[in-house]
Parts: C-alpha cells; sequence; structure tokens
C-alpha cells in the first residue's frame, strides 16, 4: 500500500496534539501513518524513516516537535517532498520557541508552518491534501466537498444565530 503522509513527532508527548493531523487526513481518505522519532536523541532513525518514506511513495511529511523544534527542518534538509511544521506547546514558552524555530529556515529549505498545537496540526492535515490534490483529481473534489462542508457549518451558524436574535428581540 503506497503512503500518501508520514507524521513524524519528537515525543510520544506530542501525540496529543499530533492526531488532529490524522483526523483531518481521513476526512480526504488519505493513507498515513505517524511514529515517533527526535531530531536530537534518534538521527539515525529519522533518517531511516525518510529513507524508507521515499521508497514507500509519502507524497508530503507533517512534523510535530516542541521547545528546539529542529525535527522538521532535519527531514526538510534530507528530502525534496514538501514537510509542514506544527509547532508543539510543550514548554515554558508556550510553543513560541517552537514557532520561531519551525518557521526560521534557511534558504532553500523550506518548511511551510503551520499555527500552534491542535488548530495547526488540523491545518497540517488540510494542507497535505491540497498538495496532494494538485495532482490527484480525486483528492482534490474531497477538498473542494471539504471547503464546502466548513461553508455549510459556517451558513448554519448564522441561521442558529439570526433564531436566536429575532426570539430576543420578539421578547422585549
Amino acid at each position: 500500500m503506497s503512503l500518501d503522509v508520514l507524521i513524524l513527532m519528537g515525543s510520544d508527548s506530542d501525540a496529543d496534539v499530533m492526531v488532529a493531523v490524522g483526523a483531518a487526513l481521513n476526512e480526504f481518505d488519505l493513507a498515513w501513518e505517524m511514529t515517533v522519532a527526535s531530531a536530537h536523541r534518534s538521527p539515525a532513525r529519522v533518517l531511516r524513516l525518510i529513507d524508507d518514506a521515499h521508497s514507500r511513495g509519502v507524497k508530503v511529511f507533517i512534523v510535530g516537535a516542541g521547545a528546539a523544534a529542529h525535527l522538521a527542518g532535519v527531514v526538510a534538509a534530507h528530502t525534496a517532498r514538501p514537510v509542514i511544521g506544527v509547532p508543539i506547546d510543550s514548554s515554558a514558552l508556550k510553543g513560541m520557541d517552537a514557532l520561531l524555530s519551525t518557521v526560521q529556515m534557511p534558504p532553500g529549505v523550506p518548511v511551510a508552518t503551520v499555527a500552534i498545537g491542535k488548530p495547526g496540526a488540523t491545518n497540517a492535515g488540510v494542507l497535505a491534501a491540497q498538495m496532494i490534490a494538485l495532482g490527484d483529481e480525486s483528492v482534490a473534489q474531497r477538498v473542494v466537498a471539504y471547503k464546502k462542508s466548513l461553508e455549510t457549518k459556517v451558513d448554519a451558524a448564522a441561521a442558529r444565530l439570526a433564531a436566536r436574535l429575532d426570539a430576543t428581540q420578539a421578547s422585549k
């Protein structure tokens, strides 16, 4: 089976955030795997996972890490495939250190960086789907349907608010 996305995280404590990536990828029926690999504590494992991912057909890497957050940069240094970084709020700096470490890559080694924490993890999954959709019409159609579902949710919320405001005005 071909793998669309490989999700890496620096520590298993990051899993509470990174499960949102998997949930988002499931929306688009994309094949993914998630594992732990540390840029600092297991660099050989990181390189092995990158090399194996290439032969398995991985199209996008999504990488979560906190504090120094070097993992996404290490992955980006060793692949020509897109890398999306998810900064994790796991330090006294509340994820700002991870955000800056992830986004401040040298020219030629980009890491697309999303918001800190679960909202960023969700967006990483959606962004990966959008990237894959560029070459896969069925994924593109699922992305369009997903975006439409977001619009439908907003329309429903607007209707609920209007009804609540109407009820408030009627009681005056």
